[in-house]
């Protein structure tokens, strides 16, 4: 997720936790050790952690050799713990995947092993340039949560390899996964569709804490949401679980919600409305979610 600057993670207390009443299906799992993993099962095959770092989830897709790993996160003590939980789960991984390019969603530690890290040609793109910079490392730090700051390890950050453009699936040894690029949010970004455990995970859009956040660099960044919505309709139909990237986890009749949610607020922006919408309200989650979209209404209104 991507802040403005003047909301940067420099501000005492701006990522404080939420914590929210976590979905129905969420089942501790036992190591061979008879200790409670840190993952919980969510749908079949389905693996998910949430970090402390605004509920960020890290998804673990479970294949027939090993385990698929989507926006693993966040700091170095979480990653070596669900690498710990694998290992000890006989679940090496063998595949990972970036939703979008994003500090929070390009990470990687070494406990992981050498897998392939996938994600669309964009986010590639987006990442080797980035890197290229002599002070990339600098422009990050600028964003980082400071109580995470020092433990977000930035060694193997955003060393993503490029699916080819147009790309349906993740080419894994394990269960479908359907790839739905879309330009709301991010460059690059991807929702995944599980098609056997009917699951989307759906990258920073279909929060139930966070209102969403538009990538106002694009020609078209309303219309570009509104887009990705609609392709999320689209296979609704076919969803019993959807995973933001950070929130709680929801059903279908909550992906429906969200969608409904996260249109009206849209069109609302694009309207020039003043919105009702609860999460940037007198009573939002997070106290700086109402200078969010202040911020926004005011870039939008700056361009149009």
């Amino acid at each position: 997720m991507h802040l403005p600057d003047h909301l940067s993670a420099a501000s005492p207390g701006l990522l404080a936790p939420v914590r929210q009443q976590e979905y129905r299906l969420n089942k501790l799992l036992t190591t061979t050790s008879g200790r409670h993993c840190m993952l919980k099962r969510v749908a079949s095959g389905v693996l998910v952690h949430e970090a402390e770092f605004l509920q960020s989830n890290c998804v673990v897709v479970q294949g027939q050799h090993g385990v698929l790993l989507i926006d693993p996160g966040i700091t170095r003590q979480e990653l070596a713990a669900i690498a710990h939980d694998l290992r000890e789960l006989g679940q090496p991984v063998v595949a990972g995947f970036s939703t979008h390019p994003h500090w929070d969603h390009v990470l990687w530690h070494v406990e992981f092993g050498d897998a392939p890290r996938y994600g669309t040609s964009r986010n590639a793109t987006v990442m080797r340039e980035f890197l290229s910079n002599a002070d990339w490392k600098d422009q990050i730090a600028e964003g980082l949560p400071p109580e995470h700051a020092e433990d977000i390890p930035m060694e193997l950050l955003g060393l993503v390899s490029g699916l080819p453009d147009g790309a349906a699936q993740i080419p894994w040894d394990g269960p479908t996964v359907r790839i739905i690029e879309h330009r709301a949010h991010a460059v690059g970004h991807a929702a995944l569709v599980l098609e056997e455990s009917r699951v989307l995970v759906a990258g920073d859009m279909l929060s139930d804490t966070l209102m969403p956040f538009l990538d106002l660099a694009a020609e078209t960044p309303l219309e570009d949401y509104l887009a990705a919505l609609q392709l999320f309709e689209n296979v609704a139909g076919q969803t019993d679980v959807v995973i933001p990237g950070h929130g709680s986890i929801g059903g279908a009749d909550q992906l429906q919600e969200r969608i409904a949610q996260d249109r009206a607020y849209v069109q609302d922006l694009r309207d020039g409305k003043t919105t009702d919408d609860p999460r940037v309200g007198p009573d939002a989650p997070l106290e700086w979610l109402p200078d969010v979209h202040n911020w926004q209404v005011q870039q939008l209104t700056h361009t149009q």
